[in-house]
């Protein structure tokens, strides 16, 4: 395990291109396999959980030409249902991967049990919210004790469309029961408490899918014929982006820009969030990227932050920055409250048991909610020493909290970034920041 100190900055500035789209880069290879042939994907993620995606691919028996690594991969897809699993499939970390594969194997033609399994972070990911609504599809997904993984999948089952009500908004479920709804029989509508990121539906649009909208539901009519991916690029990663917003909004002198971004509304909370907080934040829009509105944002440090309270509605657009409005509530006036965020205790580590131990750990005082946290302003981090617990973002707050401490942050298990942003801290100091 890794560790690294990141000292104090007084000011950041700079540009910055982040990754590119995790969440749009699974989605591309994956639907890119579903293909009636092949689909031309540049600037891919080069990350361990798209490398875990590609591989999947492979295995299903899709063709793959290039290196995700030199910026472009061409994904020869096999059809709608004609791909082949094989016994078993490791997902490594990525549970996006791992909820949306399960939708597609069991649309596939008849054939042997597939085992989805992956590593020990991603065997305690919940996954009843996936195998329960697909068995009442008609699909035989068996889950390991606590509906955990692994996962046994058998594809070929017939499966018929229905109505699921999701009890908690998440883009992987809904994302999974459409695929699924691609191969079954009838309409497959989903209805969320909120309305999550959409970026399976835009692509599966792209792809000549006519995706359904009603009543607040989205939905799919099966057995779809066919899909005809677009070559695409992906664009850069908010998640990624956000991380170098907040450095701007805490210590940006002049500024730091962010080019080339996601600006998905379903992706951008926090961006309502930080202007709430009186933070100085500008976008400027550029032309559309796969579909997807893109564009740069500028950030600076500007004046007191105030605090805020993020609230269950909020949540969907803004699931994976939470860490961060941790973060920028130790540093604004009053107590900045999270709620609604039950989602969180099920990432890769439990976020809010573990923000709020990183954010103690550095002389934060903050306190853990059943479903979020509370965090007081004291308009200053002291500093300290944290563990990343194999979560990625959790590894990237604990720079982050350095960069504006007072006596610098050790962050213990910092190689854990490399999931989402391997150059992460090559970007740090592109900006100004300083680890050693």
């Amino acid at each position: 395990m890794s560790s690294l100190t990141i000292r104090p900055a007084t000011a950041v500035a700079g540009t910055v291109a982040v990754p590119p789209d995790k969440s749009i880069t699974h989605r591309a290879f994956l639907l890119g396999a579903l293909s009636d042939g092949p689909v031309v994907v540049d600037d891919p993620l080069a990350s361990e959980d798209t490398r875990a995606t590609l591989a999947a691919v492979r295995a299903l028996g899709a063709g793959v030409e290039g290196d995700i690594a030199s910026g472009r991969v061409v994904v020869s897809g096999r059809g709608v249902r004609g791909l082949a699993a094989p016994p078993v499939i490791d997902c490594m970390n990525a549970g996006t991967l791992m909820r949306l594969l399960t939708g597609i194997i069991v649309g596939q033609a008849p054939g042997e049990v597939t085992v989805l399994d992956g590593d020990d972070s991603l065997r305690t990911r919940p996954m009843a919210r996936v195998t329960v609504p697909l068995s009442a599809m008609g699909a035989a997904v068996v889950p390991a004790e606590d509906g955990r993984p692994p996962l046994a999948v058998r594809p070929g089952l017939p499966l018929h469309g229905m109505v699921h009500d999701l009890p908690v908004a998440s883009a992987q479920v809904k994302s999974c029961l459409l695929l699924a709804g691609l191969a079954a029989e009838g309409d497959t509508w989903v209805r969320e408490p909120v309305a999550s990121r959409d970026h399976t539906e835009r692509m599966l649009r792209a792809a000549g899918v006519d995706v359904m909208e009603r009543d607040g539901m989205v939905g799919v009519h099966g057995p779809v014929p066919g899909l005809q991916l677009p070559d695409l690029r992906v664009p850069g990663d908010f998640s990624s982006a956000a991380f170098w917003i907040v450095a701007g909004v805490l210590r940006g002198d002049p500024a730091v820009r962010v080019t080339g971004v996601n600006l998905n509304p379903g992706r951008t909370g926090l961006l309502a969030v930080l202007r709430r907080m009186g933070a100085d934040v500008e976008v400027h829009p550029g032309p559309d990227v796969a579909g997807e509105p893109a564009g740069d944002i500028v950030a600076r440090s500007r004046g007191i932050l105030q605090a805020t309270e993020v609230g269950a509605e909020e949540v969907p657009s803004m699931v994976d920055e939470l860490p961060l409005v941790g973060l920028l509530g130790a540093l604004a006036a009053g107590t900045t409250v999270v709620t609604g965020a039950g989602e969180l205790r099920v990432k890769e580590s439990d976020r809010i048991a573990t923000v709020v131990e990183l954010l103690r750990a550095v002389g934060v005082e903050a306190d853990e909610r059943e479903d979020g946290f509370s965090v007081r302003g004291q308009m200053f981090i002291p500093g300290g020493e944290v563990r990343a617990h194999g979560d990625h973002r959790l590894a990237m707050l604990g720079a982050l909290a350095g960069l504006a401490s007072q006596s610098g942050v050790t962050v213990h298990g910092m190689e854990a970034a490399a999931v989402s942003y391997p150059r992460f801290v090559d970007h740090l100091g592109a900006i100004g920041g300083v680890a050693g």
